[in-house]
């Protein structure tokens, strides 16, 4: 087997599990992954130790797309203020989509419990970055307690994302609005 198709192969296990995962939640089965991807359990295997690792590399491989999406880059203008209500607006835009199932790395943190699992270290450090650039965006824009902020900007983030990936509420116009009182009570500009 080439390079060609080994890298073919994990491209196809990888997307193939990013798709389950978020869709259907981290019980899949093997067989099911391999059937998507359309490639050997043996071949899976050659890639990875386990289903575990092929779960914790398909969010990693994510990580910076999904950044992408909430987070403005460095060359994106804007007051703190607006880096972080960004980042909602994206929230409230995402969760329009039909297929939208919330947050993936808080869904991986809900079902697994267990911090030790390869994909909880992944999706935990997905999120304490998260945090960190709220805390940073906090700072910048003059916040009384930046820490605390970026704490309660968090429970604002994955709670909307919970509650709209479970399809319990729509965040049209919520998410945003209760990000800038947060803002205000802050002192953030």
């Amino acid at each position: 087997m080439t390079t060609t198709d080994k890298a073919s192969t994990r491209d196809r296990l990888l997307d193939a599990a990013a798709e389950l995962f978020y869709r259907d939640g981290v019980s899949i089965g093997v067989e099911a992954l391999c059937r998507t991807a359309g490639v050997s359990k043996r071949s899976m295997y050659q890639l990875f130790d386990s289903k575990d690792e092929v779960l914790a590399a398909s969010l990693e491989r994510r990580s910076a797309r999904y950044e992408a999406l909430f987070v403005p880059g460095p060359e994106e203008a804007g007051t703190p203020r607006e880096r972080i209500l960004h980042v909602f607006r994206q929230q409230e835009q995402a969760s329009a989509d039909p297929d939208y199932r919330g947050c993936p790395y808080l869904a991986v943190l809900v079902e697994l419990k267990d911090p030790a699992h390869p994909a909880s270290a992944v999706a935990r450090a997905r999120k304490d970055r998260m945090q960190d650039a709220f805390r940073g965006q906090a700072e910048l824009g003059g916040a009384r307690d930046p820490e605390l902020l970026a704490r309660q900007l968090m429970l604002l983030f994955d709670g909307a994302s919970a509650r709209a990936g479970a399809r319990i509420e729509t965040l049209d116009g919520l998410v945003t609005t209760t990000a800038e009182a947060l803002l205000d009570a802050a002192g953030v500009r």
